[in-house]
């Protein structure tokens, strides 16, 4: 293996934007120029809608449940609230226990097929859901639903973060992450048109709320073996220069090891990344805003009627806030990518949802309470993409950076659990004082530790720089300590 010393300097790939990746990988001529703006235009024409259809399934198949809810679910199966959250729950204990290791699988299974197999499992669960008679039933039906979509969301971020450079990433996981605001506002037009088919059948309309949407999960599922390719090198919508030039890219910045061998499975790289210093607070991050978001897409239906709107009504009212969601996230990861600044993003949304949480928290008037989801929804499901984007973007090499991405998102599932009970029996309505509470302090939370993790790579980055100017990093590194712990390596912020 050669030297690290004959690199030259990093002015450096990693802090190349998106048109220098696509410059340091093809030349100057024209043609291949035209064919490097062809080959990310096909992927984002490709890859992210089938990543964010994929997302929006997945967040749509595990919140109806509270659509469900709302049209009749928990009276017709004359369950209490405590038993509707450890339903919740016991959803998420297969779930978080399999993120890891589906992760760890993902080279070695390939996610041309493990992904479409989840999807298709999970999408024909949630359709047996809608013909369960009794609690039991329900809670077999949440497990295997768990357990099934458990490796969809890092399996995902994983995918994508496999397609595009570090700097053309947030914007492409922001559209796909965006799918979860997405879903929920379609959650609620579509609960609100599938309960008129009340009796239909011989069954309710929440009932149908399962059936329909599980079932074109599971079709859309079968349909991905078809056309879902394993890696850039698979993708058959590229021509060979076009995935010349992608492969390039992604080796140059790092996301793609030079030799195939070096981004094999290492019990090694997994147990580093649990020592890597940013992780903890990335963990801590995810946590704080998983627990807000899930509360947020569990209840908000069920918070929108508290404040005084009728069920069908409360359906519809809940679609403004998540849809407002999907547009400031979208626009902020365009921003994210062109600025190149992750940890921004992520205070500034946090100060946005600690505004909304305070103002909620505090007005008495329903219509004030309802003008505050506006500013709590978008500031919390905002934080979901940069989130994700550091730290993919700051782990390396590949077995780190899947393992990072699954730590974040078990941690993210585990607030979730929080959530099912805060706000399922904890806090009840129309205040729901100690759920309010909560997230307002874990909101501030996602604040302080985003502010730690900016300052700790900044940190790292100026003692790189200053290791490279004082020549102390002529001698080859070991293999070992490459990835984010090399020299050369710079974060981003």
């Amino acid at each position: 293996m050669s030297s690290l010393s004959s690199r030259p300097p990093p002015e450096s790939n990693d802090e190349k934007d998106a048109s220098s990746f696509e410059k340091s990988a093809i030349g100057s001529s024209p043609r291949i120029a035209i064919s490097s703006s062809g080959a990310w235009l096909k992927m984002d024409c490709f890859i992210v809608p089938l990543c964010t259809m994929m997302f929006f399934l997945s967040f749509l198949d595990r919140t109806n449940v509270s659509n469900a809810r709302l049209a009749g679910l928990q009276q017709e199966l004359n369950i209490t609230s405590t038993q509707y959250s450890l339903a919740l729950t016991v959803t998420y204990i297969p779930y978080i226990l399999v993120e890891i290791p589906s992760n760890l699988l993902y080279k070695s299974i390939g996610p041309h097929i493990m992904l479409p197999t989840m999807l298709a499992l999970w999408g024909l669960v949630c359709t047996l859901q809608g013909l369960v008679h009794s609690y039991s039933g329900l809670l077999a039906c949440r497990f295997f639903v768990g357990l099934f979509e458990g490796g969809l969301l890092p399996g995902i971020s994983l995918y994508l973060v496999s397609f595009y450079p570090r700097g053309m990433l947030q914007y492409r996981y922001s559209l796909f992450f965006a799918a979860s605001g997405l879903a929920g506002a379609f959650s609620g037009l579509l609960a609100a048109a599938i309960v008129k088919m009340e009796g239909v059948g011989g069954k309710h309309g929440w009932s149908w709320i399962f059936i329909l949407e599980g079932a074109f999960t599971f079709l859309f599922g079968l349909s991905c073996f078809a056309f879902m390719p394993r890696t850039p090198a698979h993708a058959v919508f590229l021509t060979d220069l076009e995935k010349e030039i992608v492969l390039t890219a992604l080796k140059e910045d790092g996301i793609m090891a030079a030799d195939e061998r070096d981004d094999e499975f290492s019990w090694v790289e997994v147990f580093r990344t649990f020592k890597q210093p940013h992780m903890l607070p990335l963990a801590v991050m995810g946590f704080f805003n998983g627990a807000t978001l899930y509360g947020l897409a569990y209840f908000l239906p069920s918070i929108v009627a508290s404040l005084g709107y009728t069920t069908n009504r409360a359906q519809l009212m809940s679609v403004p806030p998540f849809a407002a969601s999907f547009v400031l996230s979208v626009l902020s990861g365009l921003l994210g990518d062109r600025y190149r600044h992750r940890g921004l993003s992520i205070i500034i949304f946090a100060i946005v949802s600690t505004a909304g949480f305070a103002t909620f928290l505090g007005s008495g008037n329903n219509s004030v309470r309802y003008g505050a989801l506006f500013l709590l929804v978008p500031g919390t499901y905002c934080i979901g993409p940069p989130l994700a984007t550091w730290t993919a973007n700051n782990v390396a090499p590949h077995i780190r950076r899947a393992t990072a991405l699954a730590i974040l998102i078990t941690m993210t599932n585990s607030g979730g659990i929080l959530a099912t009970w805060l706000l399922g029996t904890l806090s009840p309505a129309p205040k729901y004082t100690k759920a309010s509470i909560t997230f307002l302090i874990f909101q501030v939370g996602v604040l302080f530790a985003a502010l730690v993790t900016l300052l700790y790579v900044n940190e790292q980055n100026k003692r790189k720089a200053k290791l490279r100017s004082a020549g102390l990093c002529q001698e080859a590194e070991p293999k070992a300590i490459m990835g984010n712990d090399s020299v050369w390596y710079h974060y981003v912020l």
